[in-house]
């Protein structure tokens, strides 16, 4: 049978055997028929607490936080659709939208102007978040289990606060959107290399699907919540990211009811592990680098057996990258064993670690080939790892009795096994 992979901006077609192979997909629902409308309705009908207009006031300030390049969030749809509601209320100069980076690089101007669009781009103040830029944050406290909290400035002497993004499975902190649009994505270096220890990503219960209980997804709640966030705005998207549905209003009811629909569509049980399990990485923009790709493993990893092997496919334009430590970690070690206990002994986070510290997870338990466009066999084969030139004949390599999985979405589809009764 022929399947189509996301990959970068296409699909890349991999032969795979009859009989032997099971597709897991997300669920597939249609985009709505009037994407704006849809938006306009969560803002004015939202799902707890009152409309975005009537809590906004002339003379206020407004910061709308937005997810960074590196996520599909649908920012020249939303954004456009906030800023309506805010229209005649208050002026554009008294607006800003932070660019929620957490730790990762700000986007450049093309890129701002492909994500938000020309228009936003031209007519209101945009602001790449750095956690690395003491002067744009400010002290906020010590929240949940004892995160030291630093967040932007803008956002903080905003009068209204206004969250947007998408939600879908994460692989250690539940699911994305709502809260992680405080924290980490407008929170310090400190603030995030807490929330990414050693000891919460270790946890068992910091993995897809989980968020109550989960030691991650608790502390970003208890920032939010404690920081304070007026109004969210969240969208489910379907594999051709296109918007299926939308929830405004108070951060904790609606970004629930969100996750309620992005689980149905996103999570599928399976009955046994599989010898092979080939994932995409979502195509672009998840696929832009090798940090990223971690998401994709992570995917696969829930349904491979010990010992089996996950195929990867991501395009990774961006390499490694080359900014931050990521690639350093990774080869520190002769080997992920290695690295782990590394990690273990360390008792401490550095930047990309928690990243590194999955990663390792994932290549200890589990044999994990790249197919790639733009990293090198070598460079692969230095943060250990392996590279497939031909997806179909990597998984022939293990016989005509293998059991095979593929997730052509990647990490927008999360299988897991079923526990026995």
């Amino acid at each position: 049978m022929r399947v189509g992979l996301a990959y970068g901006t296409d699909r890349l077609k991999v032969d795979f055997p009859e009989g032997r192979t099971t597709v897991i997909a997300p669920q597939h629902r249609p985009a709505a028929v009037d994407e704006p409308a849809v938006l306009r309705q969560a803002l004015r009908q939202p799902v707890s607490g009152p409309p975005l207009r009537e809590l906004v006031r002339p003379g206020q300030r407004i910061a709308i936080s937005a997810c960074d390049g590196t996520r599909p969030q649908p920012r020249e749809l939303m954004i456009p659709a906030v800023l309506a509601e805010l229209d005649g209320i208050v002026p554009l100069d008294d607006v800003v939208v932070l660019v929620a980076t957490g730790t990762h690089r700000g986007n450049t101007e093309p890129e701002l102007r492909a994500m938000f669009g020309d228009e936003v781009v031209d007519r209101v103040r945009i602001v790449n978040h750095d956690a690395t830029d003491r002067e744009s944050l400010r002290w906020c406290g010590t929240f949940g289990a004892g995160v030291p909290v630093w967040l932007n400035r803008d956002w903080l002497d905003a009068d209204v606060r206004i969250t947007t993004g998408f939600v879908e499975p994460h692989f250690f902190a539940g699911f994305s959107g709502g809260p992680k649009l405080v924290a980490p994505g407008l929170a310090a270096l400190e603030t995030v290399l807490t929330l990414h220890d050693a000891a919460r990503i270790g946890d068992p219960r910091a993995t897809w699907g989980v968020i109550h209980g989960n030691p991650v997804h608790d502390d970003i709640r208890a920032i939010a919540a404690g920081t304070g966030v007026h109004f969210g705005l969240d969208v489910v998207l379907n594999r051709d990211q296109r918007i299926v549905s939308a929830f405004g209003g108070e951060l904790p009811t609606m970004h629930a009811a969100a996750v309620a629909v992005a689980r149905e569509v996103a999570m599928r049980p399976v009955e046994q592990p599989f010898d092979v399990v080939v994932t995409s990485n979502s195509g672009f923009p998840l696929d832009q680098n090798l940090y990223q790709s971690v998401k994709g493993m992570s995917a696969a990893y829930e349904v491979v057996r010990p010992g089996g092997t996950i195929i990867c496919a991501a395009q990774c334009r961006d390499g490694f990258p080359d900014h931050g430590s990521y690639r350093q970690l990774l080869a520190a070690a002769p080997s992920p064993e290695a690295l782990l206990a590394q990690i273990g002994r360390r008792g401490q986070t550095v930047p990309d670690q928690w990243q590194v510290q999955i990663q390792a997870r994932i290549q200890a338990g589990a044999r994990v080939v790249m197919h790639t466009s733009y990293l090198s066999d070598e460079e692969l084969a230095e943060v250990h790892l392996e590279q497939a030139a031909d997806i179909s004949e990597c998984v022939a390599q293990h016989g005509p009795h293998a059991t095979v999985c593929v997730l052509p979405e990647g990490p927008q589809t999360i299988p897991y096994l079923i526990q026995p009764a």
